[in-house]
């Protein structure tokens, strides 16, 4: 989650008065920037940004040329430490970054990768036939980025060592030893003048390297390259985990489903490599309702699939399709299963190697070759089809799972027209206790989901009506991780929610037979921004247990059925005060213990605390000024920074499972808090 503030118009005016006086727009004022300069101006372009996930994104620049290095059967073990003073480490058992000097260049290998943009081993020659880094800018521009950064390389029985400072060599590579050992190890400072983040009182404050952030990251990638070893370490805390797993994507799908119950054991699992591709698959259907299916291209998580996907949903669909009807295991008068019902309960991994992979758009995040599709399909439907014939037990327990969501689908048909709206701009169909905005422009709209009829009534007496709306929510909604998908229509609270925000599902051609349903079902992918009502998705809930609890039974509901509206950045949390001070004629609303700790400091004496222990108690004008004015207003905007970790700390906070949700939460009490699940 980050922050959001509302800017001043200070920029926009200073840009407009330029544009007006012609400001002076000559070839003279034109900047060429040399070398890593750009990178160091312009952050952003590269890492994406300098919070937070930019700080982590250095890491995993380092990390993935060493994981390259596995790729192309070179590297068995990475360590990624971090420091005491907050640099990191990385450090692989590689072929060495080449030394000797580069023609195009006159510099060094080891010089050349680190100063220079698309720069590396990845753009010919066949020294990596597949490679996640493609772009060659990783560790050019963590050099760029750093404060200082030093590299050593293990290699024809030397060591050699360069420093930088801020993008600039500090002296030649040297040689500083003897060694046995082969590899390379970056140490690198992060640079305090780029990196940061601000708090809830908008001040500005240094960000480190967080455990648990590269924890995740690491284990995804020793789960994707199979007998890789990754270890990671955090001297400032004294611990160390290692990250190991020879089974692959097959352990990484029991990962998963720890916290499920698997309808078959082990998972599928099938490697085979077709025309130059290769295509790694595991997967395992289980009792839940939720698809979960995460696809890979040479180690990089495309979260919006691609030509990949698609082959493999065409395959899976049409495969149990053909085992059914030929086993007899359905009616020849019935329909064909739709891809929604061999999915349900699914979970699975799809990993393809490429060696010329083409994504579209700049992040990587979807696949675009279109002979993948082909070969995955292909693949897929010949390992599937060969397993399903020698496991009938458990084929045939996969085929009554989708008969099972088949049937589901159908009888719940009828709920769809409930649902459906003529227009996301209509008010027809909108629940009672809405209190709409008078704005029809979903860009400019957003509405609160306020916990309980108290807190919406002042909600609705202090907002602005113009563009604001007030959902009140009675009661702890249903908790969808645990029902089936169709049980959601039959809940007043979410029924609402459904209705006031506009939530409608396209209705796709599937492979394999029929359209997709038209109903919001776990991890659906196709629901219509188009009609959504508002771009501005907050909840408000109390500052205790029970808020808490809501706020979360919240995020499960967008999660598993609305991710979208999450993936765009439409779903916010308000941050209502926790005190409010007053001395004399003064007046202080504190968001947290600190900033209270701090205004007692600056008043004194005499100084009167009221601790607000629910929206309600608020008047409708202290709400709207500390929470709902656009102009002081906190809200934090809810991302998914990995998706298959999200989806498996939901599975195990609001699933069944009692005993891993235990051992969760007292082994991450720092991190749950007073969430009461």
């Amino acid at each position: 989650m980050t922050n959001t503030k509302p800017k001043t118009a200070q920029i926009e005016s200073q840009a407009d008065q330029a544009g007006a006086t012609g400001g002076g727009y000559t070839a003279s004022t034109i900047d060429v920037l040399e070398g890593l300069e750009a990178v160091r101006v312009r952050p952003g372009m590269y890492i994406g940004s300098t919070g937070p996930r930019g700080l982590h994104h250095l890491v995993y620049e380092i990390v993935d040329n060493s994981v390259d290095e596995a790729l192309a059967g070179y590297c068995k073990n990475i360590s990624v430490t971090i420091n005491e003073d907050d640099s990191v480490t990385v450090e692989d058992d590689g072929r060495g970054i080449p030394v000797d000097i580069v023609e195009k260049t006159g510099k060094s290998g080891v010089e050349t990768v680190f100063t220079v943009l698309h720069a590396g081993g990845k753009f010919g020659g066949g020294v990596y036939k597949v490679s996640g880094g493609l772009h060659g800018v990783g560790a050019s521009v963590v050099n760029a980025l750093s404060e200082k950064l030093e590299v050593e390389v293990f290699r024809d029985n030397k060591v050699y060592q360069q420093v930088y400072r801020r993008g600039q060599p500090d002296g030649g590579l040297k040689v500083t030893g003897s060694t046995d050992k082969r590899g390379t190890r970056v140490t690198f400072w992060p640079d305090d003048e780029i990196f940061h983040d601000v708090n809830e009182d908008n001040e500005r404050v240094k960000i480190v390297v967080e455990w648990d952030v590269l924890a995740t990251r690491l284990r995804e990638m020793a789960f994707l390259n199979k007998g890789l070893r990754i270890t990671l370490s955090d001297r400032r805390q004294n611990k160390s985990e290692e990250y190991h797993y020879e089974g692959g994507i097959a352990s990484y799908v029991e990962y998963l489903n720890n916290t499920r119950t698997a309808i078959h054991k082990p998972p599928i699992y099938f490697e085979m490599e077709r025309e130059g591709v290769v295509v790694e698959c595991a997967l395992q259907w289980t009792d839940m309702y939720a698809e979960s299916i995460y696809t890979f291209v040479n180690n990089i998580n495309t979260h919006d699939g691609g030509t990949h996907l698609t082959g493999f949903r065409n395959a899976l669909t049409r495969v149990i399709n053909d085992y059914a009807r030929k086993n007899a295991l359905i009616k020849e008068s019935d329909a064909n299963f739709t891809g929604e019902d061999v999915r349900e309960g699914l979970t699975a991994i799809v990993s393809v190697k490429v060696s010329d992979p083409q994504f579209e758009g700049q992040t990587k995040e979807r696949l675009g070759n279109r002979e993948v599709q082909g070969i995955t399909q292909s693949v897929t439907s010949e390992k599937l089809a060969d397993w399903l014939e020698l496991n009938p037990k458990a084929a045939k327990d996969i085929v009554a799972k989708a008969i099972q969501a088949r049937q589901a689908r159908e009888a719940a048909h009828k709920a769809k027209v409930l649902v459906r709206r003529q227009s996301a701009l209509e008010n027809s169909s909108l629940p009672g206790k809405l209190a709409d905005c008078s704005d029809r422009d979903p860009g400019r709209c957003e509405i609160y989901l306020v916990e309980g009829d108290s807190a919406g009534g002042s909600a609705k007496q202090g907002r602005n009506r113009t563009f604001q709306a007030i959902l009140p929510l009675r009661g702890k909604i249903l908790n969808v991780e645990r029902v089936q998908p169709t049980k959601i229509y039959d809940n007043a609270e979410v029924q609402a929610m459904i209705q006031a925000l506009g939530l409608v599902v396209k209705e796709e051609e599937e492979e394999g037979g029929g359209k997709s349903t038209g109903l919001l079902r776990p991890n659906a992918e196709n629901i219509d921004l188009s009609r959504l009502r508002y771009h501005k998705v907050i909840i408000m809930t109390d500052a205790d247990v029970d808020g808490s609890h809501i706020r979360t039974l919240l995020l499960t509901f967008f999660f598993r059925y609305a991710r979208p509206l999450i993936e765009h950045g439409y779903v916010y949390i308000a941050q209502p005060p926790l005190y409010k001070v007053e001395k004399g004629k003064r007046v202080e609303y504190c968001y947290n213990e600190h900033k209270l700790e701090a205004v007692l400091a600056e008043l004194g004496e005499k100084a009167v605390i009221q601790r607000f222990k629910g929206l309600g108690e608020m008047m409708p004008e202290q709400l709207w000024e500390t929470t709902m004015n656009p102009e002081t207003r906190t809200l934090k905007k809810v991302t998914v920074e990995d998706a298959s970790e999200a989806d498996h700390i939901f599975d195990l906070l609001m699933g069944e499972a009692v005993g891993p949700r235990r051992e969760f939460i007292e082994a991450n009490a720092h991190l749950v808090g007073n969430l009461d699940v």
